[in-house]
């Protein structure tokens, strides 16, 4: 995620031309940070880099995150990420191409934390499923309410087949080990690449290949 603290770096363009020779196949940015021309202009180039774009939903207001699931639907990308009012996102994106993962649990504030537990985990997740959304993208990392695995665990158990993406404080190699075992099928980092978390003292191409390894 080119994506520091959940909000898009202002200079994510640059920086998506930095990573470009990595070859990455799966690039996205959250839905605070930069302004809708730059979120065109940056969904065109990741496509024109063959990967897969994501947009993460973490506006606060029920009428912000709506709009923003608007904008993902106008701009075309592939995975919308977060928010919680499903069904109305789900409308919004009906005669869209763009696949869906709310938000299980209850989200609160920016940086996002998550309230629930593993009951609320995984009756929304079941919910999620029989909507049609593609999957949930768990908070699992950033829950102050319960142990993330568990979460991680109980998400899986809702989705059945579903994808679960984790998203937040995914900070080390052994967290994505641990994601890996509980059944997460992807997770996303930002702000611990942008931090040199996992090659310390080295540019965001490092940064990049040791997460990819972990991988």
């Amino acid at each position: 995620m080119l994506t520091h603290q959940d909000r898009t770096v202002p200079d994510c363009l640059a920086v998506l031309e930095e990573v470009a020779p990595l070859g990455l196949r799966h690039i996205g940015v959250k839905d605070i940070g930069v302004d809708e021309d730059t979120l065109y202009r940056l969904h065109k180039r990741i496509k024109e880099l063959g990967a897969v774009s994501y947009l993460e939903v973490v506006a606060t207001s029920p009428e912000a995150a709506l709009h923003s699931a608007q904008i993902g639907k106008a701009v075309g990308v592939d995975r919308l990420l977060g928010g919680t009012q499903v069904t109305e996102t789900l409308e919004i994106l009906a005669d869209s191409k763009v696949e869906y993962y709310p938000f299980p649990g209850t989200p609160v504030g920016h940086p996002t934390r998550l309230r629930g537990g593993a009951a609320q985990v995984e009756t929304h997740c079941a919910t999620f499923a029989a909507l049609g959304c593609a999957g949930a993208d768990l908070l699992a990392y950033r829950a102050i309410e319960a142990e993330p695995l568990a979460l991680v665990r109980a998400a899986r158990n809702g989705l059945k087949a579903k994808t679960l993406i984790c998203a937040g404080g995914v900070d080390s190699p052994a967290r994505i080990a641990a994601l890996r075992r509980a059944g997460t099928d992807g997770f996303t980092v930002g702000s611990a690449a942008f931090n040199g978390v996992f090659a310390p003292g080295e540019p965001l191409t490092a940064q990049l290949k040791a997460i990819l390894a972990c991988a």
